[in-house]
């Protein structure tokens, strides 16, 4: 399923130009117009999914196994230093468009990507007892 009025649906399917630096019959993976570092660059399904939740297993397992081939290209290309993938769900967790995507981002010495957050505090019980409740 694909969405009329969704840039990335247009974009994956090739009906608005980008730096494609691969395709395949499921994704198309471009450079990011406002990249975080040099290389930044997004997987994008061809189908519309909004998140992560809506993915199914085979396909979010093959995101995964196509970023790391990505990865290590990249980084034997780029020369990167390190490398960051990410992805995020809802716009409390920094999605601003909402058809799901993976960050591909190239990290180098001295770059000003950002991408961290100021680590909370937990005690030994607390851990327990949501590990608990989390537990599958």
């Amino acid at each position: 399923m694909k969405n009329s009025n969704c840039i990335f649906c247009k974009i994956a399917n090739g009906e608005i130009p980008s730096s494609t630096i691969y395709e395949d019959e499921d994704f198309r993976v471009f450079l990011d117009l406002g990249p975080a570092a040099k290389g930044h660059a997004l997987i994008v399904p061809k189908e519309h999914y909004a998140n992560i939740y809506e993915l199914d297993d085979a396909l979010c397992s093959r995101i995964f196994v196509l970023a790391k081939k990505l990865a290590v290209h990249m980084t034997e290309i780029l020369h990167c230093d390190g490398f960051n993938i990410m992805q995020n769900n809802g716009a409390v967790a920094g999605q601003t468009v909402f058809h799901f995507h993976l960050h591909l981002i190239p990290r180098y010495k001295g770059d000003t990507a950002g991408i961290c957050w100021n680590p909370g505090t937990a005690d030994a019980e607390g851990l327990r007892r949501l590990a608990e409740e989390l537990r599958v």
